[in-house]
C-alpha cells in the first residue's frame, strides 16, 4: 500500500477532509473560522481556496445553529462536517444532537437518517484553562443513536474520519488538542478506511489491562514502558470508539490479565467493595409511546430492588 507520508494528526485530519470533499461533492464543511482562517488549529487550512465558499462555510458564533443547519443539510441529501471550535462550546448544541440528530432514524422508523460528522477538539494539557479543556465524551457516549469516535494516532484519525463522513448516522469525532502535533506516523494512501467500532491493542501484556483513548493512550504506553523495567507486563488497549464500544476486545483482554484499569481525563473513583452497577433504560434512542414498551423501557422499583439485591450480596 502506498503511504501519504509521515503526518501529524492535524495533517491527517485535513487530508481526510480534503479527500472526502474531492470524492463526494455532497461533503461540505461548516463552523466558526473554518473558511479563510482555516480553523484555529489549521484543520481546514486551504479548503476555502480549494473548494470555495459554497462548500466551506464560515458560520456565526452559534453552536446550536451550526449543528442545526448541518442536520437540515443532511436531511436534504448533503454530507456536512460541522466543526465545533472547542468541545467546551458544544453544550448549546446539546438539544440538536440529542433530541434531533440522534433520534431521527428511530422516530422515522428508518426512513430518514442524519449523516453528519461533528468534529471538536477536546481535552487538557495545553493550558487551555476552564473553557478550553473539557472532556465531554461521556455525555454523548451514553446517547443512543450517536457514534463517538476518539482517535489517538494520525493514521486512525485519517481512516476513522473518512469512515465517519460515509456513515449514515451522526458521528461525534473528538480530536485531542495535545495529540494534534504530538506524534507522527505514516498514513496509508488510497481509500484508507478504519472501521468505526473495533478497539486497537497498542501493546500486548499479561499482568493487567489498561484502557484509554486520545492523549491518555500515549500516556499509558509511556507508563507501560516504565513498568516493563519493573517486571510488570501491561496490555494497552486504545478504544478508539466509545460508542459503539468494543466489548469483545475489552473482555478478552481482562480475561487474559485478570486486572482492568481505565484511564481518562474526566472524573475517577476508588475504594469500592463491589462492582459499579447501572440501572437504566435500554440502548434505545427514545421513549416508546405504547404502554408495554414504555414499561420495558423505564426503570422500575422492581428492577431497582433486584439490582440492589445482587449488589448487596457481594
Amino acid at each position: 500500500m502506498f503511504v501519504l507520508g509521515e503526518m501529524r494528526m492535524i495533517e491527517a485530519v485535513r487530508a481526510a477532509i480534503t479527500e472526502e470533499m474531492e470524492r463526494d461533492e455532497r461533503v461540505l464543511v461548516m463552523g466558526e473560522d473554518v473558511g479563510r482562517k482555516g480553523g484555529v488549529f489549521g484543520a481546514t487550512d486551504g479548503l476555502y481556496a480549494r473548494f470555495g465558499e459554497s462548500r466551506v462555510l464560515d458560520t456565526p458564533l452559534a453552536e446550536s445553529a451550526i449543528v442545526g443547519v448541518a442536520i437540515g443539510a443532511a436531511l436534504n441529501g448533503l454530507r456536512p462536517i460541522a466543526e465545533i471550535q472547542f468541545a467546551d462550546f458544544i453544550h448549546p448544541a446539546f438539544d440538536q444532537i440529542v433530541s434531533e440528530a440522534a433520534r431521527t432514524r428511530y422516530r422515522s422508523n428508518g426512513d430518514w437518517s442524519v449523516p453528519i460528522v461533528i468534529r471538536a477538539p477536546f481535552g487538557g494539557g495545553v493550558h487551555g484553562g476552564l473553557y478550553h479543556s473539557q472532556s465531554i465524551e461521556a455525555f454523548y457516549a451514553h446517547v443512543p443513536g450517536v457514534k463517538v469516535v476518539v482517535p489517538s494516532m494520525p493514521a486512525d484519525a485519517h481512516g476513522l474520519l473518512k469512515s465517519a463522513v460515509r456513515d449514515p448516522d451522526p458521528v461525534l469525532f473528538l480530536e485531542h488538542k495535545k495529540v494534534y502535533r504530538l506524534v507522527t506516523e505514516e498514513v496509508p494512501d488510497g481509500d484508507h478506511l478504519v472501521a468505526i467500532g473495533p478497539a486497537a491493542v497498542r501493546r500486548e501484556g499479561t499482568n493487567l489491562s489498561c484502557f484509554a483513548w486520545g492523549l491518555m493512550t500515549h500516556y499509558c504506553l509511556e507508563a507501560a514502558t516504565q513498568l516493563e523495567q519493573e517486571g510488570v507486563s501491561v496490555e494497552v488497549i486504545d478504544l478508539r470508539t466509545l460508542a459503539p464500544l468494543d466489548r469483545d476486545t475489552i473482555l478478552a483482554s481482562v480475561r487474559k490479565t485478570g486486572k482492568a484499569m481505565v484511564v481518562h481525563e474526566d472524573n475517577a473513583f476508588e475504594d469500592l467493595d463491589g462492582p459499579v452497577v447501572r440501572v437504566a433504560a435500554p440502548d434505545i434512542p427514545a421513549m416508546p409511546f405504547n404502554t408495554p414498551q414504555e414499561e420495558f423501557f423505564m426503570p422500575s422499583p422492581a428492577k431497582i430492588a433486584e439490582a440492589m439485591r445482587r449488589l448487596a450480596a457481594y
